[in-house]
């Protein structure tokens, strides 16, 4: 007889639950704080040697949403969300990493000696390769934008991911930096009836090996 798992975790719950949203309440505004918390708790999430190469532009006022509109397939979700995330990456560069290291042996978590133990090695892993420097830059980027739809999703909000947008518009709309990768765009606001539940998903033993 087959056991079953019984998923109690409500931080499973979630990420089961969540799907990409359709339609938002265009009438339902996101506060800034409410904002920064999102990007508070996508920054939580994992980056090559603490890099923390990223950047969000949080677009959220009618005269950025409809700069953003034309340029991104004039999407629905971009005018009728509270709010719309340009996640971007960084190129890899490995210099700021005493920096970003910085606040680790300040509080004592790492000894001052082990920074040149990272800095070396993530120097030679990525400052020669530019495809390594830029697909770290799409990794860090995800990572971030997946922690902040699974946190609006336990906040009550939906949330859109989004590849279709023209890059080199956004980078000259927005100001990119020249280092700086458009990854993605995330909506996030509150939803109105008519999205769908979350699709199914194709079996484990058809992506699974246990080796």
């Amino acid at each position: 007889m087959k056991s079953e798992i019984v998923v109690t975790n409500p931080v499973i719950e979630c990420i089961l639950s969540r799907s990409a949203a359709k339609y938002y309440d265009p009438a339902t505004p996101l506060s800034d704080e409410q904002i920064r918390e999102l990007v508070r708790i996508g920054t939580s999430a994992p980056t090559s040697f603490h890099l923390q190469n990223w950047r969000f532009i949080a677009v959220r006022t009618p005269e950025a949403k409809a700069r953003l509109s034309p340029i991104a397939w004039n999407q629905p979700a971009i005018k009728d969300a509270a709010v719309t995330f340009i996640v971007c990456g960084q190129l890899v560069e490995t210099s700021v990493i005493p920096e970003r290291l910085a606040p680790l042996v300040e509080a004592g978590v790492m000894p001052a000696s082990m920074v040149p133990e990272w800095e070396v090695p993530a120097r030679n892993l990525y400052m020669a390769y530019p495809q390594r420097r830029r697909d770290e830059a799409v990794r860090t980027a995800t990572f971030g934008a997946a922690a902040m739809i699974y946190a609006a999703r336990s906040m009550g909000l939906g949330s859109t991911p989004m590849i279709g947008f023209d890059d080199e518009a956004v980078h000259r709309e927005f100001g990119l930096a020249g280092d700086e990768v458009p990854v993605l765009l995330l909506s996030v606001g509150a939803e109105r009836a008519g999205n769908w539940a979350q699709k199914p998903r194709r079996p484990v033993a058809e992506v699974l090996d246990l080796v």
